[in-house]
């Protein structure tokens, strides 16, 4: 059976994709974890190769308390772009969430070197948590 293009199928253009991003997006911003999961549920179904929508899944199941399914979208995430540093900060999130501190001690020692403040800075205070 083949999978169907749900994108096509809906006959949803890229730029409607963008903006049920931003809706998504702006329900994070006020906390309203609850309406963005569906959304980012919705977007990583219609588009399975966006690296940001993936990985905004995952820290939006790490916020909801389900860091196994948090898991399974940054997992998916990596596997388009091994290297993305906010995915690998919430995988990093994630193991410490499930008891598997070694693996987010690892993941936090390498990314306390990022360029990217938000990150290194985050990625710093997890290393003192949980050192």
């Amino acid at each position: 059976m083949d999978k169907v293009n749900w994108q096509e199928y809906l006959g949803l253009s890229s730029e409607e994709l963008d903006e049920l991003r931003y809706v998504g997006y702006a329900y994070i911003r006020q906390g309203k974890y609850d309406i963005a999961l569906p959304i980012f549920e919705g977007l990583c179904v219609m588009d399975t190769q966006v690296v940001y929508d993936m990985q905004t899944l995952g820290a939006l199941y790490l916020q909801v308390g389900e860091p196994e399914k948090a898991l399974k979208w940054l997992d998916r995430a990596l596997q388009i772009d091994a290297e993305h540093p906010p995915t690998l900060l919430n995988l990093a999130k994630a193991f410490f969430s499930l008891g598997r501190n070694k693996e987010g001690l690892q993941l936090v020692q390498l990314l306390k070197a990022e360029s990217a403040p938000a990150i290194s800075n985050t990625a710093k205070a997890l290393l003192l948590a949980y050192s």
